[in-house]
């Protein structure tokens, strides 16, 4: 039993209701008040009584295929359909209607459709786009709808803007996709022809020309062998004529018509205008100069009268055995090879040689193996050795040497690319330094000390000497930079003189610069290092080649090696200083080794400790150098990097870190930039940019500012090196086992 409808016993249909938004029923339009929103819901988007809600777009079936919208799951797929119109002809006799053929698109995604008409030659209509893509609507009373998906069938009528359009047939693919939607496609139909085109066609082959034919198919042999081009090298000995001389042609075989073009090879300072054509592409005869022929004469069809009157009514036919045709024979692929002897136009050309393609054209076709080239000129003659004058002694030696290799001298060229590799960057100063004493029996010139620089860039040299308290010499610059020779050299000779190198500059080396003899006797930190990077430039610095040396040394000497290392290691450490294991190695060697490969075996078995360079140091410097330009911008940079992060993750490279500080113009320093992005950077290489942000905001995080000079100590840890004190501490037990394998 149902309860009575009174107050109390009714269910509130508001409960749980959450829009009672009302929609706009009424409004003007054009100044009229009037119904404008039949199709718009009531209270709270619900339909009104005796209202449906009718699709705007085509409705598929759910649950088959992705989930994706129309616009994705149906993108670039359209449907075609096969349509044609008639259309009235006023006033005119030969037709009273036309029949228009047209496709009709219809685009899946967006429910468009676009009706195009096919171009039709010499019709006098525009063709082309007939109803631009967009949705048509249905036509009267339904016009407020568009069509859809629904609409479409075989064989049916569709009205587009008032005009009659009938479906006739579509595509495999359309034809497809609506039978998986379960429309039953109705039978494809003809369309009428059109009665004017059915005139005009008759009119055309009325016009054509009642002839013989003689099919010559030349496509073919054109799409094989377009650009496909034989190269042959030829000589024409053309000696016997006044003023003739022997010349080199260049012969170019097209396999596309069977053409022929010939260039002529001009050498330099021949005397002969380089002309661009020896002879015009064409098809070579090989009896030439022919004869003369009479127009007609020559012909690709030979046409026999058969019977009935001269002209208009007679029948003609096509003789096949060419009766009376003059033939000519032209120069084919299988008529060039290499030796033979072609007649251009009466002068007589040897074929010497061809490239790649030909001979692999020839031996792939007609099996030929044999490719020697035929010598058609002699074999020149010694060359004569360019003697170069000896060196007058005004400028430099290259300078002087450029003044015989031309009329016009030109100032020697420097290795541009090696002045831009090794050139300053930074902290990378490309420069290596030692110190150096003078040999000398002076006592006075013995004590003074010399810095030794050389310059990759240009290997050029500098000597300085630091000046020194009480030892009576002024210091300063002791030879200016530039290449010095080396000595016991002939000073006024033909060939350059011999400059000292890299390869020549290491601890322990004599050198004499200009009458005064040097003995390196140390070097900085930066130069070991660049040694011993670049160990194949310096054989003095590749422990590899130093360990090999010593196993040749000390093969016999094991005993005694053992023996001197357990006296001064008498707590068994493994452990020794680097004297005593200097002392033992010059010992042993007896004079092999040099004083840098002792250094540099003392470097690589050391013991060092690591020591960094203070965090904070190095922020508050760069802290400085941003209070000093007023860069306050640390809430845009930080959005900059945010920007930059797909991931989100708060890590960046540091490569491109670096970039987007020098993008953004942060007033820091390069190699103090990159030194602090080291210390905020995880074990896969990338920024912590917050942290790192953080750190050298000046005005939430100030630090006290610090002298730049505390970071000259420490300048080396900016190029991403570890700074080394001097070797103390050797670990011997390695080196032992490396020299002498390992030990019981």
């Amino acid at each position: 039993m149902a309860l009575p409808l009174l107050p109390g016993n009714s269910f509130n249909r508001n409960l749980g209701k959450e829009k009672f938004n009302k929609s706009q029923h009424f409004d003007y339009s054009n100044g009229i008040p009037k119904m404008v929103g039949e199709e718009k819901p009531g209270i709270g988007g619900e339909l009104l009584l005796g209202q449906k809600m009718r699709p705007k777009y085509t409705v598929f079936p759910k649950g088959e295929g992705s989930d994706a919208p129309s616009w994705v799951a149906f993108d670039k797929q359209v449907l075609c359909f096969d349509a044609y119109f008639q259309e009235s002809v006023h006033e005119k006799r030969e037709e009273q209607f036309r029949i228009r053929r047209c496709k009709i698109y219809f685009y899946l995604e967006d429910d468009t459709i676009q009706v195009v008409e096919p171009e039709i030659k010499n019709s006098g209509i525009p063709q082309g786009t007939f109803i631009r893509r967009h949705r048509i609507p249905l036509p009267p009373p339904y016009d407020d709808e568009c069509y859809t998906l629904e609409h479409f069938n075989i064989n049916q009528e569709m009205v587009f803007y008032s005009r009659t359009f009938t479906i006739t047939d579509c595509d495999a693919f359309t034809r497809n996709f609506l039978r998986k939607l379960g429309v039953r496609l109705n039978s494809p139909s003809a369309t009428p022809k059109d009665p004017y085109s059915t005139v005009r066609n008759q009119m055309q082959e009325s016009m054509k020309p009642l002839r013989p034919f003689e099919r010559l198919d030349k496509l073919k042999q054109f799409l094989d062998h377009d650009r496909h081009v034989l190269r042959f090298f030829c000589f024409w000995d053309d000696s016997d004529a006044m003023f003739g001389d022997p010349r080199e042609l260049t012969l170019h075989y097209f396999l596309a018509d069977d053409t022929i073009e010939i260039r002529e090879v001009v050498q330099a300072n021949s005397g002969r205008d380089a002309a661009p054509m020896f002879l015009q592409r064409n098809k070579l005869p090989k009896h030439a100069p022919a004869p003369k022929h009479q127009p007609g004469e020559i012909a690709d069809r030979t046409v026999l009268n058969v019977f009935g009157p001269m002209g208009q009514g007679g029948r003609y036919i096509v003789d096949s055995h060419k009766t009376g045709a003059v033939h000519q024979e032209f120069y084919k692929d299988c008529d060039l090879a290499i030796g033979a002897v072609i007649n251009v136009w009466g002068r007589k050309v040897i074929i010497c040689d061809c490239d790649g393609f030909t001979k692999e054209y020839y031996r792939t076709k007609y099996g030929v193996e044999d490719f020697t080239p035929v010598r058609h000129r002699a074999s020149p003659g010694p060359r004569l050795e360019k003697k170069v004058p000896p060196y007058n002694g005004f400028g430099s030696e290259e300078d002087s040497l450029c003044s015989c290799q031309g009329l016009m001298p030109k100032p020697p060229q420097k290795d541009f690319r090696k002045m831009m590799e090794k050139d300053r960057h930074g902290l990378d100063s490309n420069v290596l330094r030692f110190v150096a004493k003078m040999i000398t029996n002076s006592p006075v010139d013995s004590e003074r000390k010399f810095i030794i620089s050389y310059f990759l860039c240009d290997d050029t040299i500098a000597v300085f000497e630091p000046p020194q308290r009480n030892s009576g010499v002024i210091g300063g610059k002791f030879l200016e930079r530039g290449r010095i020779k080396k000595p016991e050299q002939e000073l006024f000779k033909s060939e350059l003189s011999e400059y000292f190198k890299t390869q020549d500059l290491f601890v322990g080396a004599k050198l004499s610069f200009n009458g005064y003899n040097f003995q390196l006797v140390d070097t900085d930190e930066y130069t070991f290092n660049y040694m011993e990077k670049h160990a194949d430039e310096f054989p003095m610095a590749n422990i590899s080649t130093i360990i090999s040396k010593m196993k040749e040394i000390c093969d016999t000497k094991l005993k005694e090696i053992k023996k001197s290392f357990v006296m001064n290691d008498p707590t068994s450490t493994g452990v020794i200083e680097y004297a005593p294991f200097r002392n033992l190695l010059t010992e042993v060697a007896e004079g092999q080794l040099s004083e840098h490969e002792i250094m540099t075996v003392g470097r690589h078995y050391s013991i060092r400790e690591q020591h960094e360079t203070d965090t904070d140091l190095l922020v508050s410097v760069a802290q400085e150098q941003l209070r000093k330009k007023t860069f306050e911008s640390f809430l845009e940079l930080a959005d900059f990097f945010v920007h930059n992060d797909r991931k989100k993750s708060g890590f960046l490279p540091i490569q491109e870190s670096r970039t987007l500080c020098k993008a953004f113009k942060l007033p820091v320093a390069d190699d103090l930039l990159r030194e602090i992005m080291a210390r905020f950077q995880n074990d896969q290489e990338e920024l912590d940019y917050n942290a790192f942000l953080s750190a050298i905001d000046w005005k939430e995080h100030p630090l006290p500012y610090s002298q730049p000079g505390a970071l000259i100590q420490t300048a080396s840890d900016w190029n991403r090196e570890a700074t080394s004190p001097a070797v103390k501490n050797i670990n011997y037990m390695i080196l032992v086992e490396d020299v002498f394998g390992k030990q019981d």
